[in-house]
């Protein structure tokens, strides 16, 4: 499947603001074998005064901006064609959860894909006693550990509520998780939680979703949303999956990753200092467009 991506974000301020220095990961990244990018372009307004484009540890693309001079607003814009491939369902090969641990023992590698770097706390992601309880209790004797991920991303799905104005980017999981609902982010957050309370490496994605109109409607430009799921990894053989559990499905080629890390602090599409005052405002839009 080929995608069209333009995607914007918007900030405007009261009083000028200047000195300001922003990292930024909104371009998709191609993952051999599943997406490639095509073409792509980040683009700023007011062009920044010095740019460096790098890859983090992660293999994510980040561009690193800096402005100068003061203004009372900045915009980010992406636009970008991508190559999602869809993949054909396979056996699981993962093994018992029991032996997980076994297997991820004798992986003796550190590079970015490591097991290990997504299974101790991150920033956002802490040990939580009540979401490793309520993990146990979703799990049944013999189970493989994809289908252990699959099982919890399923309960998540059930027992918590999308609720786009019950939580903000700085929400902990544990808040959200006592009150069950919360956005993509509070989600998968609380997944990970759960899969490393349990011992399954676990990291976090960011990306985007492509959408589609109620019957009969038409598609509205802008209406595609920056998405948010979940890696683990399920074994040598099994490797890593992904699993979306605020839609309780496996990724597929509707999910168009941008980045991937232990948490939204990894991934975060703006993130940066800036010296301003009083009140400031910021605005999204994204477009996904299936070209076939």
């Amino acid at each position: 499947m080929l995608y069209d991506i333009t995607a914007s974000i918007d900030y405007a301020y009261n009083q000028p603001s200047g000195l300001g220095r922003t990292l930024l990961r909104l371009l998709p990244v191609t993952v051999p074998g599943a997406q490639k990018l095509i073409a792509g372009a980040l683009t700023t307004a007011p062009a920044a005064a010095e740019r460096i484009d790098r890859l983090d540890f992660f293999g994510n693309p980040v561009t690193e901006v800096a402005f100068r001079e003061a203004t009372r607003s900045a915009s980010f814009r992406i636009q970008a064609r991508v190559e999602r491939i869809a993949q054909a369902p396979s056996l699981d090969l993962s093994p018992p959860l029991k032996r997980l641990a076994e297997e991820l023992y004798d992986y003796d590698d550190l590079g970015p894909a490591a097991p290990h770097h997504f299974l101790g706390p991150s920033e956002r992601v802490r040990p939580s006693a009540a979401m490793t309880a309520y993990a146990r209790d979703h799990l049944a004797k013999g189970e493989t550990t994809l289908a252990v991920v699959q099982a919890l991303g399923g309960a998540l799905y059930q027992d918590m509520r999308f609720d786009a104005s019950a939580t903000t980017v700085d929400t902990d999981p544990s808040e959200a998780f006592a009150a069950r609902h919360g956005v993509c982010q509070d989600f998968s957050h609380i997944m990970i939680a759960c899969l490393r309370g349990i011992g399954i490496p676990a990291g976090y994605v960011s990306g985007y979703l492509r959408t589609s109109p109620p019957k009969g409607e038409a598609r509205l430009a802008g209406a595609d949303a920056m998405h948010a799921w979940v890696r683990a990894w399920c074994g040598v053989e099994g490797g890593w999956v992904e699993f979306d559990p605020t839609n309780d499905l496996m990724v597929g080629s509707d999910h168009i990753v941008v980045a991937v890390g232990r948490d939204y602090d990894d991934v975060a599409p703006v993130k940066g200092v800036l010296r301003t005052a009083g009140r400031s405002a910021s605005g999204h839009s994204v477009d996904v467009i299936p070209l076939g």
